[in-house]
């Protein structure tokens, strides 16, 4: 008697689709900073970071694990953050700089280019605890952009916009050098995988 074949999960499942919802998101995002909505970017956001708690949670919990996720999301994850970051640049509230928000796209950039090269040779090249800091600061910093635009532009005692422009600074600057450390730590694991595999 013939055996059934294992189905293959559907490509465009549960986690998949949560992924393309935080792209759709990252759109909406990018639409309220240019209409300067800061308590809206706050919450638009704060839906798209849990979103991307929620695809990995459900990839884990039902084994929905597929080509298309391991590529589309941590993609979309560049595009919300990256976008975030370069639609903040002109404002003048942000406490952003071009050479902060260049740090961000470029070691997104290589390091995403690099884990590419690397699992095309068959090399594992997953995120590591530093890698998981990096994002959580960058969410935090964008978070303390938001409210501290937010404050600047509202009626109160100058020792809270103080407070958080103050906060939003410390996040940025702990962010930067989180985000510069990963790709330096990055580069480092790369180089050593590439000489164990000529080695080998």
């Amino acid at each position: 008697m013939a055996t059934a074949s294992p189905t293959r999960p559907p490509v465009f499942n549960l986690p998949n689709q949560l992924t393309a919802a935080r792209l759709a998101l990252a759109v909406v995002l990018f639409v309220l900073i240019t209409d300067q909505s800061w308590v809206w970017c706050v919450v638009v956001f704060a839906a798209a970071a849990g979103t991307d708690y929620l695809d990995g949670y459900f990839a884990r919990k039902q084994g929905l694990f597929s080509t298309l996720g391991r590529v589309f999301d941590p993609l979309v994850d560049k595009v919300l953050i990256c976008g975030a970051y370069i639609f903040l640049l002109p404002e003048k509230g942000a406490g952003l700089l071009p050479w902060i928000v260049t740090v961000v796209v470029a070691r997104e950039l290589i390091i995403t280019g690099l884990r590419s090269f690397l699992e095309n040779k068959g090399i594992t090249f997953g995120a590591d605890w530093l890698g998981k800091v990096k994002m959580g600061l960058q969410c935090a910093a964008l978070f303390g952009i938001f409210v501290a635009l937010e404050v600047q532009g509202a009626e109160g005692p100058e020792w809270v916009e103080r407070f958080f422009v103050g906060v939003r600074d410390g996040l940025i600057y702990f962010m930067v050098a989180a985000t510069a450390l990963s790709g330096l730590q990055y580069l480092w694991r790369a180089a050593l995988l590439l000489k164990v595999e000529r080695e080998g």
